[in-house]
């Protein structure tokens, strides 16, 4: 994430891109506000004017990081197997500590902390693209695949984290083709079934007519 740590940016900014750092790198509970201030150059009295308790402070790093995003005109297949190409490079990174929103609520262990809210509302809203592109395609029952296909993108960046390897994620990648694929095909088939069963039933109709 690209917040700014330049003395030239708002106080606001740097203190926000401190605990984007901190948290992220160190933990949510490890990290305490003293350790902020001092990173974004700032005291804590001039942290506590922008938010008031770390509570606070911890929701603002999550929202900053919640990038909602939409379908593009890409092609639809390429769009999904794309996010795991972006894993995979995610993964690669030095920096790489796991999924930010799945590490808040672990450390944080409290559903009714805001942050509980920002980390369901990220995946739902990943879950809802996926689903997206699944209809766009045509896919056959494209919630539950939608689904399924979140579960390969969570335990491929659980699996990066612990194992340290990168092409974790082109498993993933290739599993979620194959979903993809089967599920596409199967909603042909029905699709031309279907069409097969009305010329039949027509065919069947024009002997009656006939008569």
């Amino acid at each position: 994430m690209a917040i700014s740590k330049t003395p030239h940016a708002s106080p606001a900014a740097r203190i926000l891109a401190a605990a984007d750092q901190l948290f992220y790198q160190q933990g949510i509970r490890a990290v305490g506000v003293d350790a902020i201030a001092a990173e974004a150059g700032v005291s804590k009295r001039t942290l506590y004017n922008y938010y008031a308790t770390k509570d606070d402070l911890i929701a603002a790093y999550l929202v900053a990081r919640f990038k909602n995003i939409a379908p593009s005109d890409a092609p639809a297949r390429e769009q999904i197997l794309g996010y795991f190409d972006h894993l995979e490079r995610v993964f690669a990174s030095p920096i790489f500590r796991g999924c930010p929103y799945v590490n808040a609520v672990a450390e944080l262990s409290d559903p009714k902390h805001p942050a509980a809210g920002i980390a369901l509302q990220f995946k739902e809203q990943r879950r809802e693209w996926i689903r997206a592109l699944l209809e766009r395609l045509r896919a056959k029952n494209a919630d539950t695949l939608a689904t399924q296909l979140q579960l390969l993108i969570e335990g491929a960046l659980s699996a990066a984290l612990v194992r340290g390897d990168p092409a974790l994620a082109r498993a993933a990648r290739t599993a979620a083709e194959v979903l993809i694929d089967a599920s596409v095909k199967r909603s042909a088939d029905t699709r031309a079934g279907r069409s097969t069963g009305r010329r039949g039933k027509q065919q069947q109709t024009v002997p009656s007519l006939r008569r």
